[in-house]
């Protein structure tokens, strides 16, 4: 089995980590802060972070393309620095690619987003190289499946698919 990892932002960590930890292909995830200015970042003082995911997973089974179309499905790209009730630049959508493929891979993906037209207006989505991660505590991982009736503001939408490329993912 090989591994790749995804760094993702788009909104609260909880309902993001909820619904893409059980994605086939999905080794492990970790909710945490991203994307900022503050070193040893924590729910208290996160700074410019974004509340982001860390994906480990297996492109075997998942590509990175699959990750990003589920990842654009949950969540609504075109609203800056806010999902649902949550509103802040905490809550902002970002992409934080590890080399020039996902880089690629994230730019074409946002193309197809605002080409399909199932969002209301252009994506906002920041694409920027990934940079440190700092875990989020203890009482935030896995959220959602010790509080299953908790807070989200994150769910699948039926019918909500991206059309293929020819080209490799």
């Amino acid at each position: 089995m090989s591994e790749e990892r995804a760094v993702l932002a788009g909104g609260c960590f909880w309902g993001m980590q909820d619904l893409i930890r059980k994605l086939p292909g999905v080794i492990s995830t970790r909710v945490g802060y991203t994307g900022g200015d503050v070193p040893n970042a924590t729910y208290r003082n996160h700074g410019t972070h974004a509340e982001g995911i860390e994906v480990i997973f297996d492109p075997e089974v998942l590509s990175y393309r699959q990750l990003l179309e589920m990842f654009f499905q949950i969540h609504d790209p075109t609203t800056p620095n806010r999902q649902g009730n949550d509103i802040g630049m905490s809550y902002r959508s970002g992409i934080y690619y590890v080399d020039d493929t996902q880089k690629r891979v994230a730019e074409e993906a946002i193309a197809d987003v605002e080409a399909s037209g199932l969002w209301p207006g252009p994506v906002v989505t920041e694409v920027k190289p990934v940079g440190d991660f700092w875990e989020a505590e203890p009482e935030h991982q896995d959220y959602l499946a010790r509080y299953p009736g908790g807070y989200t503001c994150h769910f699948p939408r039926p019918g909500w698919v991206l059309p293929r490329r020819d080209a490799a993912e």
